[in-house]
């Protein structure tokens, strides 16, 4: 497994990622006229996103594509805030190889025009539709908790909650509060 963004070409002649079968990898959600931004970098044109149990997989039409692992995302979320980014979109962070070294930082990943792709450490994925962006988004979680960390000891551990898991919690708590109160 290789730590951050790589390119990405093992396309089918169907324009479809070929897929790790060995490994257990299937194809989860596909996005079509999908942009994708690299760091500080202006969007891709739009291709085609799958979202399969193992990668993120970027292709555009000419079959130039990028991909990451899951194991590789370290955060994910929506941004609609057009002063975080102009377009609706899924804001991803990337473990890379080169870690979190001063010197690796996002400026550091463009020479002479051309991407580093070991040094970049953000991605937005622009759906064409952001109607489409709370399932992909969804599609996307999904996905990567099916990835878990093997590093990390657990979530609870970490303090991670997942989904609607600590809102009843948070809802006794605050219920009880109230009662003490009156």
């Amino acid at each position: 497994m290789v730590l951050g963004l790589y390119p990405f070409a093992d396309v089918a002649a169907d324009g479809a990622p070929r897929l790790d079968a060995d490994a257990g990898e299937e194809l989860v959600r596909v996005e079509r006229a999908a942009a994708l931004a690299l760091g500080p970098r202006a969007p891709e044109p739009p291709g085609t996103l799958f979202l399969t149990t193992k990668r993120v997989i970027w292709v555009s039409e000419g079959g130039k594509g990028y991909a990451v692992d899951f194991i590789a995302v370290s955060l994910h979320a929506v941004s609609r805030d057009p002063e975080a980014y102009p377009s609706p979109c899924i804001y991803t962070q990337i473990d890379t190889e080169a870690g979190s070294d001063e010197e690796s930082d996002e400026s550091d990943s463009e020479m002479n025009g051309e991407i580093d792709l070991l040094k970049v450490t953000e991605m937005r994925i622009v759906p064409s539709d952001p109607d489409q962006l709370d399932g992909l988004f969804e599609a996307f979680s999904h996905c990567a908790e099916l990835n878990p960390d093997p590093n990390a000891e657990s979530d609870e551990e970490n303090g991670w909650v997942h989904g609607n898991e600590g809102e009843e919690d948070m809802t006794d708590v605050m219920q009880s509060s109230q009662m003490s109160t009156q």
